[in-house]
């Protein structure tokens, strides 16, 4: 998950510059002060301050990801708590995946829709014992709580938006368990991909421990109370293994993986079919918001669908270019990069149903110039493999 995009991100903001008249003040995270004191180029992203990147600059932070670990603040992100009886299935009811069928210490990725079966947002769903947690993009915290929140008086749960006190850090890569295990009392090896814990992070306590993350690599993300942010950070980076990354390696870490942008791959104008989450739409569960939608639109065919990209020519393909498939208009690049990993430029465009098939040809406008591409399977990397 996650949302907006490096590529369309603003100029890099004077951090003592006051708004403009009628500009909306940014928020900053807990380690705003960390940031600059870093030599981060600090960019407005999802109404906050945020660093897109370091004085190591992109291509070595998302080098780093790959071969050792970065750590990245993702405290803009949005956290609700649901609490009381009927708590899994109010999140089951707002949500496409099966909470239900999750244990507790267990998480998983969903969609938000509304009942047109467009997305509101995409979403990670964590159950414990006497909750259940949703964390939501920074950008769509108060969309996602007011369009959730309607739903709240059908069953006997309480929905509580938590965002601005909770700190959000991402220790990614193959080192990541090594170095965290230096800092917890938690033995994470008993952890799987998409389980959490609680437990003390550098002398920390109560903090989520979850394996997950969006740059394809193992890591974890760790959801504690704001006023510890420095210490956690300070400790995880002291060492000097854990490389400070920005939103810039973020955004083509997760593209080399095909993980899905809101605000780019996904948006209020699309569904889970068409975005290729199908797998996220579990139909069998029962009632949820815009599953009578879904079910005409697999009926009738997706008129559009989601694929990944590729092209020989040394191209940069930016989000908005405009796309063509079979000489005929087919929307824009939705995310597009030049893979550090793999050295070739990748991307991700909706094409027909009848052309989103691997190797189906498609052009992209670049600076005037149709540039000839391929559709490519997602992920564009796996595992230490190459293209």
């Amino acid at each position: 998950m996650h949302e907006a995009t490096t590529t369309s991100i603003g100029n890099h903001s004077d951090p003592g510059a006051a708004p403009a008249a009628g500009e909306k003040l940014l928020k900053r995270t807990p380690l705003y002060s960390t940031h600059v004191a870093l030599g981060a180029k600090i960019v407005p992203f999802a109404g906050f301050e945020m660093p897109v990147q370091y004085p190591t600059g992109i291509t070595a932070e998302h080098k780093a990801v790959r071969e050792k670990a970065g750590l990245f603040d993702v405290s803009h992100m949005g956290e609700f708590i649901v609490r009381g009886t009927e708590a899994v299935e109010f999140v089951n009811y707002v949500t496409t995946n099966d909470v239900a069928a999750l244990k507790p210490g267990q998480a998983q990725y969903s969609t938000i829709l509304r009942e047109d079966g467009t997305i509101v947002d995409d979403c990670l769903v964590y159950r414990a014992d006497d909750r259940v947690l949703m964390v939501v993009n920074g950008s769509n915290i108060d969309k996602d709580f007011a369009h959730i929140s309607r739903f709240v008086g059908d069953f006997d749960v309480t929905l509580t938006d938590i965002s601005d006190q909770i700190a959000l850090l991402a220790l990614q890569g193959p080192d990541a368990a090594r170095i965290l295990q230096q800092h917890t009392d938690v033995d994470l090896s008993k952890i799987k991909y998409y389980e959490f814990t609680t437990g003390t992070v550098a002398g920390v306590d109560n903090v989520y421990i979850s394996r997950t993350g969006y740059t394809g690599e193992d890591g974890f993300e760790l959801y504690f109370p704001a006023e510890h942010a420095e210490k956690i950070w300070n400790a995880l980076t002291a060492s000097g293994e854990a490389t400070p990354a920005g939103l810039g390696a973020r955004d083509s870490l997760r593209l080399e993986m095909g993980m899905a942008l809101y605000g780019n791959d996904l948006d209020d104008t699309t569904t889970p079919l068409e975005a290729s989450l199908g797998w996220l739409v579990k139909f069998k569960k029962g009632d949820f918001v815009g599953r009578d939608a879904l079910v005409r639109q697999k009926e009738e065919g997706v008129k559009r669908k989601l694929v990944g990209f590729t092209t020989s020519e040394r191209a940069f393909p930016r989000h908005g270019y405009p796309v063509f498939v079979n000489g005929e208009p087919s929307g824009e690049v939705r995310s597009g990069t030049m893979s550090p990993t793999l050295g070739i430029p990748i991307g991700t465009a909706y094409v027909p149903p009848q052309f989103a098939s691997e190797r189906s040809p498609l052009e992209i406008e670049i600076r005037g110039k149709r540039v000839p591409a391929v559709v490519q399977k997602m992920p564009f990397y796996k595992n230490g493999s190459r293209l």
